[in-house]
C-alpha cells in the first residue's frame, strides 16, 4: 500500500495539511509524489524542504527539471524555458535560503523519471501510447530500455515529462500528474489515474491510496489561500 500526491507547485501549507490527513488515516505508509514541486505557488523552497524532512519520494517533473537546468545550464532549452513557466515565485522563495539551493538541486538531479512498483507505475506525465513500440513482453522487461529513451528525449513533447496524449495501457495502473483535472480522474481504457487537480490555482491538492493495483481511497485538500495569493 502506498500514497501518491499530485503536482504541488509550491503549495506548502496545502501539502502539509494533506500529508497530515494521509498519515492520520495510514500511519507509516510510504508517500510518493508525481513531481512538479516548484513554480507558480508561493513556497517552492518550503515544499522541497518538507519533502526531504518527511522522506517523500518523487519523480522529477518538467518544472523541477527546468528549475535545475536554469541554474546549472542556463543556456539550455530546458533552462531558458523556465523563464516562461512561473519561475518568479520560486526565485522569491529562495531569497533567504540560498544556503540550501545546492542540496535541493542535487535532489532534483538524482530523482528518477518513474517508480515501477508492484502496485503501480508512477511518473510525472505518463507513458504515451506513442511509446508502444518500446514495450516488448511487458513493462518490467522493457524498463531499462525505456529509461534510456526518456533520458535521451527530455524535450520530447510525448515524453514522460510532457505528454498530454492518450496513455498506453502498460499492464499495471499508471499514476500521473501534469495534465490538470478538476478532480481525480481514472481512465479505465488505459488504466491510468490523473491526480494533478491544480492546487496552485486554488482548487485542491489530491492523493490516491493504492493497494494491489487498485485505488482504495482518494484524499484531497482544498488549497490554502496562503499558497497562491
Amino acid at each position: 500500500m502506498i500514497a501518491v500526491i499530485g503536482d504541488i507547485h509550491g503549495c506548502f501549507y496545502t501539502l502539509k495539511n494533506l500529508v497530515q490527513k494521509i498519515c492520520s488515516d495510514y500511519p507509516d505508509i510510504p508517500i510518493y509524489s508525481v513531481g512538479d514541486l516548484v513554480d507558480r505557488g508561493n513556497f517552492s523552497f518550503d515544499v522541497i524542504d518538507f519533502i526531504i524532512s518527511k522522506k517523500i519520494n518523487f519523480t522529477v517533473g518538467n518544472h523541477d527539471l527546468m528549475f535545475y537546468n536554469f541554474i546549472k545550464h542556463p543556456s539550455s532549452a530546458l533552462g531558458t524555458a523556465w523563464l516562461y513557466n512561473g519561475y518568479e515565485k520560486t526565485v522569491l522563495s529562495y531569497d533567504n535560503h540560498f544556503d540550501k539551493l545546492s542540496q535541493h538541486l542535487e535532489l532534483i538531479k538524482n530523482s528518477p523519471f518513474f517508480f515501477n512498483l508492484k502496485d503501480c507505475f508512477i511518473s510525472h506525465a505518463g507513458i504515451s501510447k506513442n511509446y508502444d513500440k518500446y514495450i516488448y513482453d511487458d513493462i518490467d522487461s522493457s524498463i531499462n530500455k525505456l529509461e534510456e529513451i526518456f533520458k535521451d528525449g527530455l524535450e520530447d513533447p510525448d515524453g514522460i515529462l510532457w505528454t498530454r496524449t492518450e496513455l498506453l495501457n502498460i499492464g499495471k495502473m499508471q499514476v500521473v500528474g501534469h495534465t490538470r483535472m478538476n478532480q481525480i480522474t481514472y481512465k479505465k481504457l488505459n488504466n491510468s489515474v490523473y491526480i494533478d487537480t491544480s492546487a496552485y490555482t486554488g482548487n485542491m491538492l489530491s492523493s490516491v491510496i493504492i493497494e494491489d493495483g487498485k485505488i482504495i481511497k482518494m484524499l484531497t485538500e482544498q488549497t490554502d489561500i496562503r499558497d497562491f495569493e
